[in-house]
């Protein structure tokens, strides 16, 4: 072993893969690991693709760096958008072109990787042909999102690279305020606090909107949002909003037999998607979660939310006069605590992330909400030897000698050791919740898209297409979900002649009247007399001390 290769590991150690929850001697030790276990791969040049968010932004210009220094494997980590990723692994995975020597893409595939058989399952990979270049202390059971891309045949199909939650979001120090409790607990009979249901949310939105109005010389809104009619705009159902208004069956991490997508499933077979068949796309739990997405969206959102996409309503949370948001990714969290209008003068944000609130659908025992883990995934067309360069690449972004200082930068945490290291403590006061939050038990209910989807690609564009008609007005809220769950159906069926998807593949149940199902125990459930029950909200303060005590809430 080159001299030259363990001083370069160790100048890496030393300036930046600090902190961490290794010892530097034991850093040391996975450093040489990768030296020895690189060596037959020295000088080759490798590529590998994520979408772009700062946890990549940093593997692509600095680990990609430190690992061609330690190892002498180039690597060109390519940063585009989510859905380009999306593309660029179908079409590998349809012309068995090599495209890209590894992915990072969400675990949100997982039902179509395990289904069609283009990926490599990274338990065969990891006892097999890839045990030589499989790190010795990767430690899955440390990964906190294992269970979201392992598939029904328990394998585990992709290693999580980061994830982050949907949460909700909230100006704490407004929410403190003595003026604003009174006021708001006069009109409400209840306390103004954390939303426990969306009754309460959809009162403090009407609360800040039209009461408040103003805060110190500025315009504030009571909820924050985005309705353009474009492909964000699916995920922004299909990550768990229909789950959070109560649709689907209990179970984490996804609702069996139907899942937060309205799939129902026999055993691991989807067997359709709409009421008729069974599913939830279109039963009254969905039709009420598009129903009060678009209310929301118009009476208390800032002006032109209508017509912003994903990209373009994120700022102004950071502007400072918004109150609320039910659906806020902790990706932004590294940007939310910069200086500015909602973060204090000692570095302390005035904003503070929550648990989500949930519909009057929801049961104990759902999943309440999203967790987005982008993960690394070899495909069976990549050539072995550069396969296993890429892996070598993948396991050193989240091994333990870079884990911890990684999750620093991107606070988009995937392993159990780091969330509990001393250095989070210490930052957590910054991070509004944050560490308390993937440090609780409450975690376990924000998960990402499951097994039950047979086609994510093909299945995902139904979403903004037909929810875009309704929020533009072009259709009602009720048949805008019929024809999604039709649709859904539709591409299901298509697959099942296709015999692409052989075991697991879709089968669809024979059609029957909704009365039937509606009938029957879990999802689709009848509609409910009452859609809005008093609203329920719990003191922050509160809330924290349960979860670090370790009770959910």
């Amino acid at each position: 072993m080159a001299s030259a290769d363990m001083a370069a590991a160790q100048k890496w150690v030393d300036s930046e893969f600090q902190p961490s929850t290794l010892t530097k001697d034991q850093q040391m030790k996975e450093m040489e690991w990768f030296i020895k276990a690189a060596a037959p791969f020295k000088g080759m040049s490798i590529k590998v693709v994520s979408e772009t968010i700062p946890t990549h932004e940093y593997e692509s210009k600095t680990l990609t760096k430190a690992f061609e220094e330690i190892t002498g494997i180039k690597v060109t980590h390519d940063l585009i958008q989510e859905g380009d990723v999306i593309e660029k692994l179908q079409t590998q995975w349809q012309s068995g072109e090599n495209i890209y020597d590894a992915y990072i893409n969400d675990s949100d595939l997982i039902g179509t990787h395990m289904r069609y058989g283009f990926v490599v399952p990274l338990s065969d990979w990891m006892s097999g042909e890839g045990k030589d270049v499989t790190l010795p202390t990767l430690d899955i059971d440390d990964f906190i999102g294992k269970s979201f891309t392992t598939g029904p045949d328990g394998k585990l199909y992709q290693l999580p690279d980061q994830q982050f939650a949907n949460l909700y979001w909230f100006r704490y120090d407004w929410f403190q305020r003595a003026d604003l409790k009174k006021k708001f607990k006069d009109k409400y009979g209840y306390e103004l606090g954390v939303p426990v249901n969306w009754s309460a949310y959809e009162d403090i939105a009407e609360f800040f909107s039209n009461d408040v109005k103003e805060i110190d010389g500025t315009v504030v809104y009571g909820h924050n949002d985005y309705g353009k009619k474009a492909p964000d705009l699916g995920w922004r159902f299909t990550d768990a909003w229909l789950s959070m208004a109560g649709e689907g069956d209990k179970g984490v991490p996804n609702g069996k037999p139907v899942d937060e997508w309205g799939i129902r499933v026999d055993g691991c077979t989807p067997v359709g998607a709409s009421v008729s068949r069974g599913g939830g796309a279109n039963s009254p739990a969905a039709k009420y979660a598009l129903t009060k997405y678009m209310d929301w969206l118009r009476k208390y959102a800032p002006p032109g939310a209508l017509g912003m996409d994903f990209y373009q309503y994120l700022p102004f949370l950071a502007k400072g006069n918004v109150a609320q948001q039910i659906f806020w990714y902790t990706a932004f969290t590294a940007t939310m605590v910069e200086p500015g209008p909602t973060v204090n003068a000692d570095g302390t944000p005035k904003w503070r992330m929550a648990p989500s609130p949930h519909g009057p659908y929801w049961e104990e025992g759902m999943k309440l909400g999203y967790q987005d883990a982008g993960s690394w995934t070899l495909m069976k067309s990549t050539p072995v030897d550069r396969r296993k360069a890429a892996w070598l690449f993948a396991q050193f972004t989240v091994s333990k000698t870079v884990d911890a200082k990684k999750s620093h930068v991107g606070l988009t945490f995937v392993r159990d050791s780091t969330v509990k290291h001393a250095s989070f403590t210490e930052r957590a006061p910054k991070l509004g919740g944050l560490v308390e939050f993937y440090r609780s038990p409450a975690r376990v209910s924000w998960t990402p898209t499951g097994t039950n989807v047979p086609d994510y690609p093909k299945l995902a564009q139904l979403w903004w297409q037909n929810i875009g008609e309704a929020v533009a007005g072009e259709v009602s809220v009720d048949r805008a979900m019929d024809n999604l769950a039709r649709e859904m159906d539709r591409v299901m069926e298509r697959i099942a002649r296709s015999g692409a998807q052989k075991e697991c593949g879709p089968k669809l149940n024979e059609e029957k009247d909704p009365a039937y199902w509606y009938a029957q125990p879990g999802e689709p459930k009848p509609k409910l007399a009452n859609e809005k029950p008093k609203g329920e909200t719990v003191d922050y303060d509160k809330l924290i001390q349960a979860w670090r005590e370790g009770r959910v809430k």
